[in-house]
């Protein structure tokens, strides 16, 4: 937001997932057409101001949906990173629908992305998003060529870590006993729901070829934005790049709601 800018009306919501986990978020901008659910990256939360930033700046001219992904800010639960998460997100669109939305999308950083991809290629298809935005995502699990990365496992995987954790405001829960399809590999099955990747060209947690590999795998018209000097996630988010992730999925939202369309936008 520029400065003096007002904040738009925001209100806080509460709801529950099909697992019956107690989530809290916002809803900001509400009354717009477009609804669009944001999923933040781990350790983050909507109070976070880099988080809340990016949820006003997109809420110009648009209604922003945003919770507390679970174990995470004022929600209850533990978090799986980015595996049961994909019940919080499409708790999320379900509440964008009741609100009265038909069009509805959504968008992910980092873990968030991971779950926003996962999230349209596992729903059933009349409860998929109409468009996905997935920024500074991973493609593969167990990222350990970065040093953000190691250290993020150590916080994860180290009893030392996990106590840590707590402190960042995160709360953890058991470690994965089976490992579940890599967002690389469920990429296929995103499509047809228009699919964007947004990638930094200095990204520190993940390189490049995670944005290349999701493409790779995606396929269809999946686009790719390979944005220069851009670091990681949320903080990394100018306004630019937000106005211009907007705009994309007013695009393809309306693309995708109107059968006549013949999949390409001019």
């Amino acid at each position: 937001m520029t400065c003096g800018s007002p904040a738009p009306a925001t209100r806080s919501v509460a709801v529950f997932t099909t697992d019956r986990v107690r989530l809290a978020g916002v809803v900001v901008a509400p009354g717009h057409e477009l609804a669009v659910v944001v999923g933040h990256g781990f350790t983050n939360n909507v109070s976070r101001p880099a988080v809340r930033r990016v949820l006003h700046r997109l809420a110009r001219g648009r209604t922003v949906v945003a919770l507390d992904f679970r174990g995470h800010g004022r929600s209850g639960g533990r978090s799986t990173v980015g595996v049961d998460e994909v019940l919080d997100l499409a708790a999320g669109v379900d509440l964008a629908r009741r609100l009265g939305h038909d069009r509805v999308a959504t968008l992910g950083f980092s873990m968030g992305a991971s779950v926003a991809l996962r999230h349209a290629a596992l729903a059933p298809p009349a409860e998929r998003p109409g468009a996905v935005v997935a920024v500074s995502g991973p493609a593969r699990w167990f990222e350990r060529e970065t040093p953000p990365m190691r250290r993020l496992h150590w916080l994860v995987e180290e009893p030392a870590g996990r106590v840590l954790a707590r402190a960042l405001g995160v709360r953890l829960g058991a470690a994965w006993r089976d490992v579940p399809p890599s967002p690389v590999e469920l990429a296929r099955h995103v499509p047809p729901t228009p699919l964007l990747l947004v990638h930094g060209d200095r990204d520190h947690y993940f390189p490049v070829a995670h944005g290349r590999s999701l493409q790779l795998a995606a396929g269809g018209d999946t686009e790719l934005w390979l944005e220069r000097g851009m670091r990681h996630a949320e903080s990394a988010a100018t306004p630019d790049l937000v106005d211009r992730m907007g705009a994309w999925l007013d695009a393809n939202t309306r693309r995708s709601a109107d059968p006549r369309q013949d999949g390409h936008v001019a």
